[in-house]
């Protein structure tokens, strides 16, 4: 068994939180550290190493908290995706399902282009709800995509709705 990497030593779960039956995966305790952090980044870069990427789009809040440094040290632009209605100008907006209702993310319409090759990066893969919006968003503008995660719910089988590659660091079980 390799050995445990700084990073993962300062991952903790809180049960049932935010709700009874959920078991909430934080890695905040990580953004304290500046090693661990850029260890984070250095194998997350790592992780897709040897791909062309244009764009890095994250998604709010906690996937641009690992998408900043990452698109720092890969050397590519930030593109935010936000919640509706929290960028100016023209936006391309994708709604999805919720367990009750629906919701709704936000990309400039300008921010990606036809010739852009985009690593989309979030802090975890959970029922792929959000990413597979973002997808579908990017994907009216190229379709040369890539997802990218710090950390996957393997038992929530997020991956079977995503229609683009993607690369998790973690795998984890919720439960």
């Amino acid at each position: 068994m390799s050995e445990q990497k700084i990073y993962e030593k300062l991952i903790r779960t809180f049960p049932d939180y935010p709700k009874k039956g959920i078991n909430f995966i934080d890695w905040m305790p990580v953004l304290g550290s500046p090693e661990a952090l850029q260890v984070l980044t250095e194998d997350l870069a790592n992780l897709v190493k040897g791909r062309h990427f244009t764009k890095l789009a994250a998604l709010e809040t906690r996937g641009y908290l690992i998408g900043l440094p990452l698109a720092k040290l890969l050397g590519l632009g930030f593109v935010p995706i936000r919640k509706k209605g929290k960028l100016p100008g023209p936006c391309m907006r994708q709604e999805y399902a919720l367990e009750y209702g629906t919701d709704a993310i936000e990309i400039q319409e300008d921010a990606i282009t036809s010739s852009d090759s985009v690593l989309v990066v979030d802090d975890l893969l959970a029922t792929g709800g959000t990413m597979g919006a973002a997808n579908k968003m990017i994907a009216r503008k190229t379709n040369d995509i890539v997802d990218l995660f710090f950390i996957e719910l393997e038992d929530l089988k997020g991956s079977k709705s995503l229609e683009y590659p993607y690369f998790s660091l973690i795998k984890m079980k919720e439960k």
